[in-house]
């Protein structure tokens, strides 16, 4: 899965079957505020998710930033792979 920072629509994104999935950021001074994930149903439990927020969150910590997961499931996420906590920042 080819996953691209589309800094016009401030989104991750990446085609699968059945559409787009992405995760929609707010860029703020050295963090993202991750607001939104969203996978097309045909593609919901193959792991599209979860490749999606790994990718960003690894090029999060790649850039030096902080992230603010404001989405539930890449809160949850992060919560389930504590190795990604050092990044979150508690505010947005």
């Amino acid at each position: 899965m080819e996953v691209i920072d589309n800094q016009e629509e401030k989104r991750y994104e990446a085609r699968v079957p059945g559409g787009l999935a992405f995760v929609q950021y707010l860029v703020k001074p050295e963090r993202l505020v991750l607001v939104h994930t969203e996978v097309p149903e045909e593609s919901e439990g193959q792991g599209v998710g979860d490749a999606l927020v790994r990718f960003v969150l690894d090029d999060a910590r790649a850039r030096g930033l902080a992230v603010v997961p404001l989405c539930p499931f890449i809160a949850s996420w992060i919560e389930r792979h504590p190795d990604y906590k050092d990044l979150v920042r508690a505010s947005g």
